[in-house]
Parts: C-alpha cells; structure tokens; sequence
C-alpha cells in the first residue's frame, strides 16, 4: 500500500479527488433544506447562528473515525469488517460517544458566552440552545456507521481511504445533521411534548457516554484519544462559535440572494474536503515513513495538495451552476456574479486551510501525538471559520 501512495500520477490523484468531491455537490441538498425552512431561523435569533456551530461540530467526531480509521486500515491495526474486528476497532468506537457527549457539552458552553455577548440571547434562550445541541448531536452519532461501511467499502476496492472517506462522508453529514438540526428545532418550537422528546434522546447519550467511561478507566487507547482530543474540542468550540458569528453577518446578504443560501453548506463542506485529503494523505504518509516530520517535506506532497485544490475549483463551477438553476436566477451574468465571489473564496480559504493543515500534521508528528486526533477535526472547524469569513468578505468586496 505504501508503494501505492507514492506512485500515483497527478492525473490520477486529480481523477480520484474530483470522484469523491463529487459527493460533495449533494451539500446542496443541505442548502435546499435550509432554504425550505428559513422561517423557522426567525423564531430565535440563535437559530441561525447554531447551524455552522452543530455542521462543525460533528467534524470533529465524524473527522477524527475517519482519521484513525483511514490510517490503522492502512497499517493493518484494524480489519475492514465491523464484526470480529481488533480491540482497537471497538475501543475507538466507545471513545467516539464519549468524545460526542464531551463535544455537545463544551460547544454549549461556548456558544451560551458567545450567544449572550453576540446573539442578543436571554435567559429564556439558554434551554433551547442546551436541548438542540445535545439531541442533534446524539443523533449525530448514527453517521458512525456510514462512516464506518463507506473506510471498509473503499478498503476492500483498493481507494484510498484518506482521499474518498472524509469527502463523502462530510456531505452525507451536512444534510443529515443539517434535518437532525430542523427536526430538533421543530420539536423544540412544537411545545412540552417535543421538548420532552429532546430530553430523552439526549439522556440516553448522556447515560451510556458517563458508563463508557467507568467501563474504559484503565484503557489506554480510550484514555489517550480522550486526552489527546479534549484541546482539539475546545479549539473547535471557539472557532466554530466565530462561524456562527460570521453567518448571522452573512444573513443580511442572503435574504436577497437565495443561490448563497443554496451552496452556503456545500462550500463549508468542500473546503473541507481539501483540507482533510490533504490532512489525512499527509498522516499516513508521516506513519508510513514516505514523508519527513518538516515543512519543506510539502515539496513531496505537492500532487495531493494540487490535485485537491484543482478538483475543489470544478466542484465549485458545479455548485454556482446548480444553485443558480435550481433557485430560477440562472442567467450568464448571474453565473459569472457567482463564479468571481466563489472563486475569490476558493483561493482565500483553500490557501490557509492547505498550509494550516499540513502545519498541523507536522506538529502533532513531531510531538509523539496521534496526528489523527488533531487533523481533520481541527482543519474541518478552522475551514468552516475561514470560509464563512471568506465568503462573507467575498460578498463585501463583489456582492
């Protein structure tokens, strides 16, 4: 496998990236769903600003499986079946909920101080925001499974797991946790008896992640991915509260343009995608010794950082064109308006995210840390917060 990774052609890591980034285009299914209930974001002014805090937020967990479980499929530490699989495979699954709980209780916090310095919130508010953090979250947690079949899938067909899992995976994650988030909202807003509902989808996660943890005390593996990930969480949950921020000042321009609505979660998502291919290829290049814990080994990685920048920019001419045609504002001067503020976001948010990421791989390397617990779910939140002030930057200067 290793000969495998570095033998590829420009050309065919081009093909593969663009495949999986095809996925991608389905974030406008997310958009679409955001477009089709906006009056549920003027019961509250949080409304708004929660959903890049929630879609960021299970980057953290889902970016962290698919980290790890692209890198041990790779190194042999785990089998590509769900059943009678390594004790690393099951011990990294029960860190997950954990890891979710933990997550779900850190970003409530953050976005309560945010919420009340920012949001204009009250009191009345904070219950709300517990209750549908903590519930959409936990259903959050059944994208394991898909995350799980889609590493073992790729695996057995000879793809890459580090270039088709996050990708595909991240979309199916925006459009799942973006109707989890509606549907929260909606039993939330329906009175006691949804509310009710709320309490115990996330009491039970709040149960088995406390029992989990009594179960794995003396678990190495459980206790060092906790350990290793807790600075990781509370990074995401000051980065991904700046998202929502930055989205409540977007708000304003896409009232009056329903294209930026449309492709707001494919965006986040595809930037994204470049970042973890870049990420996830980069760590298990470092584990399999074909690169050197130092900046200038980027020179080697070059054909995945290029490839991943080439492919997002198509996606992104994809996107402006379907947003256009499926919110009836399609015309030429339309689709070049959209291209040029993209673009401009593309080239702005991609830069960072590519340097950010590969920075972050080295350092963790160096320092003996699981690069895999860092990477994805950091670069998937710093990408979320880069590309909604790009894009909120971008609508400034050509909006």
């Amino acid at each position: 496998m290793s000969s495998e990774l570095s033998s590829k052609n420009f050309a065919s890591l081009f093909k593969e990236t663009s495949l999986a980034y095809f996925f991608g285009l389905g974030g406008l299914f997310a958009g679409f769903l955001i477009a089709s209930y906006l009056g549920v974001f003027e019961l509250a002014s949080w409304t708004i600003a929660l959903y890049p805090v929630l879609i960021s937020a299970k980057g953290i967990t889902s970016g962290l499986l698919s980290g790890r479980l692209s890198t041990a499929l790779h190194l042999g530490t785990v089998k590509p079946s769900f059943f009678r699989n390594t004790k690393l495979f099951y011990t990294l699954l029960e860190s997950l909920v954990f890891l979710t709980l933990a997550t779900s209780a850190v970003i409530i916090v953050f976005s309560l101080f945010f919420g009340k310095l920012f949001w204009g919130l009250t009191l009345n508010d904070f219950s709300g925001i517990v209750l549908v953090i903590l519930a959409t979250m936990s259903m959050g947690l059944l994208l394991s499974f898909i995350t799980i079949n889609i590493a073992f899938l790729s695996f057995k067909r000879g793809s890459d797991p580090d270039i088709v899992v996050y990708p595909i995976l991240s979309t199916i994650s925006d459009v799942f946790i973006t109707a989890c988030y509606l549907l929260c909202l909606t039993l939330y807003f329906y009175g006691a008896f949804g509310q009710a509902v709320l309490i115990i989808i996330g009491g039970f996660v709040v149960i088995f992640g406390i029992s989990l943890v009594f179960k794995n005390l003396h678990e190495p593996v459980f206790i060092k991915t906790i350990r290793e990930s807790l600075f990781t969480i509370f990074l995401v949950a000051f980065l991904v509260n700046i998202a929502g921020t930055a989205l409540i000042g977007i708000r304003n321009f896409i009232e009056r343009r329903p294209e930026i609505v449309m492709v707001y979660p494919a965006l986040i998502g595809m930037i994204g995608n470049v970042g973890s291919v870049v990420g996830s290829t980069s760590t298990t290049k470092l584990a399999l010794g074909l690169l050197s814990p130092s900046f200038s080994s980027i020179k080697k990685h070059l054909k995945n950082i290029f490839s991943a920048w080439g492919a997002s920019l198509l996606m992104f001419v994809i996107l402006a064109f379907l947003s256009l045609l499926l919110t009836g504002t399609f015309s030429i001067s339309s689709l070049f308006d959209l291209l040029s503020i993209l673009f401009l976001t593309n080239v702005f948010a991609v830069s960072v995210i590519v340097f950010l990421t590969y920075a972050i791989s080295i350092l963790a390397f160096k320092r003996g840390l699981d690069p895999d617990n860092f990477v994805i779910p950091v670069e998937s939140s710093f990408a979320d917060v880069i590309t909604s002030i790009a894009l909120l930057a971008s609508l400034i200067i050509l909006g």
